[in-house]
């Protein structure tokens, strides 16, 4: 299987790597995530004290390319909500529970993408559908193709991606006030 490296980090979801890319020289064709380097993580501004980061430790993540037009890729995300870590354990109870994440009726969260734009080199809009407590909404990260390439042990395709996306005002039904 060829691989997506990096880290879905978003102020909710990211990919990652270094260097220049040349996707075209890349096949076309399905790309999983080296789940030893991919992080999906989210921050928030904590009363403007600090700026907490949060991550995910247990997500799939698929990218369908089209290494020849690349706006017609794909990209598709399923992260066990459940598997949110604080590295607290009193707050990561808190974010599973009924008033943030509500795991125990949304296990999951997903981001399927319904169109991509390039931006620039190697930048591109990719446009999708993010759905959190059973709502969805249309979210666009900003993703950046650092490196497409053989991975230089296993001789397998390999595409290092940044992805980020900011959420300046949720949908309410993510709204859900933190602990003091």
């Amino acid at each position: 299987m060829n691989y997506v490296r990096g880290a879905l980090a978003a102020t909710l979801l990211g990919f990652a790597c270094n260097a220049a890319a040349d996707i075209s020289d890349m096949p076309s064709g399905e790309y999983g995530m080296d789940k030893n380097h991919g992080y999906i993580t989210f921050t928030y501004s904590h009363f403007g004290y600090s700026n907490p980061h949060i991550s995910f430790n247990s997500f799939d993540l698929t990218m369908n390319l089209d290494s020849a037009d690349v706006e017609k890729s794909t990209v598709s995300v399923v992260i066990d909500a459940t598997s949110v870590d604080s590295r607290v354990e009193v707050f990561n109870g808190h974010l599973n529970g009924p008033n943030f994440f509500d795991t125990a009726n949304h296990p999951t969260i997903t981001f399927n993408s319904t169109s991509m734009t390039s931006t620039g080199e190697n930048t591109y809009d990719v446009v999708g559908d993010l759905t959190i407590k059973g709502t969805t909404q249309s979210v666009t990260l900003e993703a950046t193709i650092n490196k497409a390439a053989n991975h230089p042990r296993r001789n397998t395709p390999i595409v290092g991606i940044d992805a980020t996306a900011k959420f300046p005002a949720l949908h309410s039904a993510w709204t859900v006030p933190l602990p003091m």
